[in-house]
């Protein structure tokens, strides 16, 4: 049996200073030298989530944007994308638009990523979001809606407060073409609305590289909403304590924290190298 295992980031594997720890880095890497096969699903970017996991020896491919991009970080490749389609995200554009909705968007442009906003428009989440990430080439401040969504766009966030971004949520969810989370933030008070095409998932970036790595099963490991879906696919899925009470009740088992190196812990005392 060949056995995938799948953590999600934020609130998960990371601590609250948004990082790995150094136990979890030397028991997992020990794990990995020993033939776990380990990848993460986040709805961090590229880049954001290889600082977060800077020093743990990830060599599969991972699950990016909530499973909007599959990518492989040794070889530098990019296995999957999926995008809205051109009237997908002027309709999006045009929710976020009338409720006065501060937002960001995730585009692919020929040889790199893009993340572009509206300059004035933006919230203090997301001058938070910017600043932690200033100095990165991938930031495109723009000022028509023209320029904002151009390129092969796959992902919205917005950040904000819950009873904005609520307004457009109790739309965008009903609409069978796009898939809508939403959820707290969770390294402050602010609410999160993520918005994919529907096929940009965790649950089938999951699926993709169980069928891409010829896994046998998969276990996962996650503690809110964005995990939901991948829940479902998993064969085995751990909720850590400070997760969701209605995640926790999806899961096969609840797990120590995030702070205190839960997934770490149950995969040192669980795992066994699959027999050749």
């Amino acid at each position: 049996m060949n056995t995938l295992y799948v953590t999600d980031l934020d609130g998960t594997l990371l601590t609250r200073e948004e990082r790995v720890s150094a136990y979890s880095i030397e028991k997992l890497n020990g794990l990995i030298e020993r033939g776990m096969l380990l990848t993460f699903a986040t709805a961090r970017s590229s880049g954001s989530a290889q600082g977060a996991v800077r020093g743990l020896h990830i060599h599969a491919p991972v699950i990016l944007y909530n499973g909007g991009l599959i990518y492989n970080y040794d070889k530098k490749e990019t296995l999957s994308c999926t995008l809205f389609e051109e009237d997908w995200k002027w309709y999006v554009y045009s929710i976020l638009r009338e409720k006065q909705i501060a937002f960001i968007v995730f585009s692919a442009m020929e040889n790199r990523e893009r993340l572009a906003w509206y300059t004035g428009y933006e919230t203090p989440g997301i001058h938070r979001y910017l600043f932690r990430r200033r100095g990165d080439a991938r930031l495109s401040p723009a000022d028509t809606a023209e320029e904002l969504l151009k390129g092969h766009l796959f992902y919205f966030k917005c950040i904000g407060p819950r009873e904005q971004l609520e307004q457009a949520w109790n739309i965008l969810k009903y609409d069978t073409r796009f898939i809508c989370i939403f959820h707290p933030e969770t390294y402050s008070s602010d609410f999160w609305m993520e918005i994919s095409p529907r096929a940009a998932t965790k649950a089938s970036g999951v699926q993709f590289l169980k069928n891409y790595l010829h896994a046998d099963r998969v276990v996962c490991f996650g503690d809110t909403s964005n995990d939901s879906d991948m829940f479902d696919v998993c064969d085995e899925k751990y909720a850590v304590k400070n997760a969701d009470d209605w995640l926790k009740a999806k899961a096969t088992g609840v797990i120590g924290y995030s702070e205190e190196d839960g997934v770490a812990k149950w995969l040192c005392e669980n795992f066994r190298p699959d027999p050749t």
